[in-house]
């Protein structure tokens, strides 16, 4: 893959993508990661450039949305409080000319160098790396042992786990009873990180949310669709 970017007037910075995979021009908008355009190799980048300005008015309404989100977005500073499940974020400078990122026990500890300010984009960018990356170590840490613990306790069998970061739901369970939990479930509290894999688990029994889910689950956990309707104040989202 090979990539420019190509500052476009009236838009401002577009990054080019070549991937061979790529059989026609797409145009991406992301909050914090601007336009990309995917293309194939064998197309000129002024060919692209072309579709791009064709594109224009999408564009330009699509970038004033996405600026919207960016302006609600959190900025991460030495006063931001973020919490897992074990740890909580520590964000200083040092001296050092680079950016580095460690988990103790009870930490995520980023150091950013005092040239530089916290709020800039690059060093809001390997924040949130960062955080993604702790909140990995985390998930692999803690979710295997305890929907193997959960499902033994309660006489559950599943097939396989999948930890992923998902931006839409906390879990699924599939037609073959493999578990995907959503690693952002140890920012959850425990008994809804509990009542989760519990969900799920319950799903290799009954696949829908029909009346007979709800009694088995019952079974297992008091008020579920209360702790259903709990869930709902938290977002998958970290920023």
């Amino acid at each position: 893959m090979t990539e420019k970017i190509i500052p476009v007037e009236g838009i401002g910075p577009v990054r080019f993508k070549k991937n061979k995979r790529s059989k026609a021009v797409t145009i991406s908008i992301r909050p914090l990661k601007g336009i990309t355009v995917n293309m194939p190799l064998f197309l000129p980048y002024w060919e692209a450039q072309r579709i791009v300005e064709l594109r224009r008015g999408w564009i330009e309404k699509n970038l004033s949305k996405i600026k919207k989100l960016e302006n609600r977005s959190t900025v991460f500073s030495e006063t931001t409080v973020f919490k897992t499940r074990n740890r909580i974020l520590s964000i200083k400078s040092h001296n050092e000319e680079k950016f580095t990122a460690q988990l103790t026990p009870t930490t995520i500890e980023l150091n950013y160098p005092t040239e530089h300010s916290v709020s800039q984009k690059n060093i809001q960018d390997l924040i949130r790396k960062s955080l993604l990356w702790a909140i990995k170590v985390e998930a692999k840490e803690y979710l295997p042992e305890r929907i193997k613990t959960l499902s033994q306790k309660y006489g559950f069998k599943y097939n396989k786990l999948f930890l992923k970061n998902n931006k839409t739901n906390w879990g699924s369970c599939s037609a073959k009873n493999n578990i995907n939990l959503n690693i952002h479930l140890i920012r959850l509290p425990d008994h809804l990180v509990d009542y989760i894999i519990i969900h799920e688990l319950c799903h290799t029994i009954e696949k829908n949310h029909g009346p007979k889910f709800w009694e088995l689950i019952a079974r297992f956990v008091n008020n579920p669709k209360q702790l259903s309707k709990e869930l709902k104040t938290y977002s998958t989202h970290i920023y």
